[in-house]
């Protein structure tokens, strides 16, 4: 979530596994662009020993396109790592409201959206509900973090996520990714699932 730590609400998670499920037995050309995740099931269904299941989270078709052109806005931050954000942020919801007020498929708290907000789509209208706005808001904002953190020792990319779940000042105060479960978790899930997002 741009700005500030919460804990988010996620809504149609189940959609979309059940789609990445499709995708991954059907037709995954026309469906979307898989990355994975883990999920741990309950005990009765587990077996043993064995570790979390990886299922599939589907990159919408509607999305690639947007998420390439916002990506070019700040290259170092690749499109995979874009596209895995805005999963984790919201799973592709541009509805999402977290129970902290973070709002849209970007999750900007509204502060941050006044303050960062674009009008990516030139419509002359700044809107945290459309996607058009607020992917390529996210992307600027990672370049924004990324330059706000580039002092703190450690690893820069992971300090831009870190940036924009818990705020550039906490990174910066705690001299790399704030010692925040969520946050932490947040920085590893984002760069492991970007490993598997292949965009064609």
């Amino acid at each position: 979530m741009a700005g500030r730590r919460t804990t988010r609400r996620r809504t149609g998670v189940t959609a979309i596994i059940a789609l990445g499920v499709v995708g991954i037995v059907g037709t995954v050309g026309t469906v979307g662009v898989l990355l994975t995740t883990s999920v741990v099931l309950p005990r009765a269904q587990q077996s043993g020993q064995v570790g979390p299941v990886t299922v599939p989270i589907v990159v919408p078709d509607q999305y690639r396109a947007l998420l390439r052109k916002a990506a070019k806005q700040c290259p170092q931050v690749p499109v995979e790592v874009l596209a895995a954000q805005i999963a984790a942020e919201s799973s592709w919801d541009p509805t999402a409201v977290s129970p902290a007020g973070a709002q849209g498929i970007a999750q900007f708290m509204p502060a941050t959206w006044r303050q960062y907000g674009m009008d990516g789509n030139r419509d002359g209208v700044r809107d945290v509900w459309n996607p058009q706005d607020a992917i390529p808001a996210a992307a600027a904002l990672n370049c924004i973090n990324r330059k706000l953190v580039k002092a703190v020792p450690g690893n820069r990319l992971a300090n831009t996520l870190a940036a924009y779940n818990a705020g550039h000042g906490a990174v910066r105060e705690h001299g790399g990714i704030p010692p925040f479960p969520e946050t932490e978790q947040y920085v590893k899930r984002i760069l492991e699932n970007a490993k598997t997002i292949v965009l064609q």
